[in-house]
């Protein structure tokens, strides 16, 4: 019965560990060590929601369904209006923030005229939850990380995972959502940044 729990405890550690990290899985940082910057584009066509796995539509009718009844009308058009600008702009704002921050000898930027470009394909998004006082859970993160060259996009260089991606980094925004998610972009990028400047130096 030991032997079963010290597997079981070991299991679980084990699965635990695994998660919260950025894993290599294509790939290594050689092709950045003659780059000054690079291009980065998030995706959100394949991403779901929650421990349930709701696709962007569900969620967003669940939350306004709950906004609207714990709330009003008023506030749930502001909140949707903020999910979209953090989608459009901020999440991709934080990600920039957390992994320039690391990565001293390459810079990352949107919109810009680079040889590469890293997709971040948002996989599986939890938005944790705020409770003021009596504490928060942060947002997680999964996405699938992909470094191609931006005038052949089918041509990848580089593929990571970003595993759950916990979100602790705090924001004017942590009490919704979209700022708790924008936190885990945040820290995403911090991971991202620290494995780039190991290599690249």
């Amino acid at each position: 019965m030991k032997k079963l729990l010290l597997l079981l405890f070991v299991a679980i550690t084990t699965s635990t560990f695994a998660q919260n990290k950025i894993n290599f899985e294509q790939g290594n940082f050689d092709f950045l060590k003659d780059q000054s910057e690079v291009n980065v584009q998030l995706v959100f066509d394949n991403a779901v929601y929650q421990e349930k796995n709701f696709t962007e539509a569900q969620y967003l009718e669940n939350r306004k369904a709950d906004i609207t009844a714990k709330k009003n009308e008023a506030v749930w058009n502001n909140w949707i209006y903020q999910w979209g600008k953090f989608k459009s702009s901020e999440y991709l704002d934080y990600f920039l923030k957390g992994i320039n921050g690391k990565s001293k000898k390459v810079t990352f930027k949107k919109d810009a005229q680079t040889k590469y470009t890293l997709i971040i394909d948002a996989k599986w998004i939890y938005a944790g939850w705020y409770g003021g006082m009596i504490g928060s859970q942060e947002a997680k993160l999964t996405a699938d990380l992909k470094f191609v060259e931006t005038e052949n996009p089918s041509k990848v260089v580089m593929r990571l995972q970003a595993d759950k991606i916990g979100g602790k980094q705090m924001n004017k925004e942590f009490a919704w959502e979209y700022g708790r998610i924008a936190a885990a972009y945040e820290v995403t990028g911090k991971k991202l940044g620290k494995e780039i400047k190991a290599v690249i130096k």
